[in-house]
């Protein structure tokens, strides 16, 4: 089960902060991901942290969003902070995990996953 939280209303240049927790998959090493859809556009990779750990991200974030993860025993957090944001981020933003071996190319690609949370709307005016 994959839960995510921290979207809203933001104005430009402002920051949010979104959360995802992972529960009950028993199998720990995957690969998490944040996702967002804009109306009439496809799904696109955001940030990634593939089970090696290594982390990526799409262009159009970098310098602006990090993202990181927190595990204890009972289940795994993934966050994204996110800062200076623009008009351009609006969007549904979903956070997936797959428990697939993916290298860092290819943790923008849905295929990878095989897990999905609800989404969490994120507007920036």
């Amino acid at each position: 089960q994959l839960v995510e939280s921290g979207g809203g209303s933001v104005q430009a240049g402002g920051s949010l902060r979104l959360s995802c927790v992972v529960s009950g998959y028993t199998y720990s090493k995957f690969c998490m991901a944040w996702f967002r859809q804009a109306p009439g556009k496809e799904r696109e990779g955001v940030g990634s942290i593939n089970s090696d750990g290594i982390i990526s991200y799409a262009d159009s974030v970098k310098g602006r969003f990090t993202i990181s993860q927190n595990k204890d025993n009972a289940k795994t957090t993934l966050y994204l902070q996110m800062n200076s944001l623009k008009s351009d981020d609006t969007a549904m933003y979903y956070c997936a995990a797959g428990w697939t071996y993916l290298t860092a190319e290819q943790t923008f690609l849905t295929e990878g996953y095989s897990a999905w949370g609800q989404g969490t709307q994120v507007t920036v005016s």
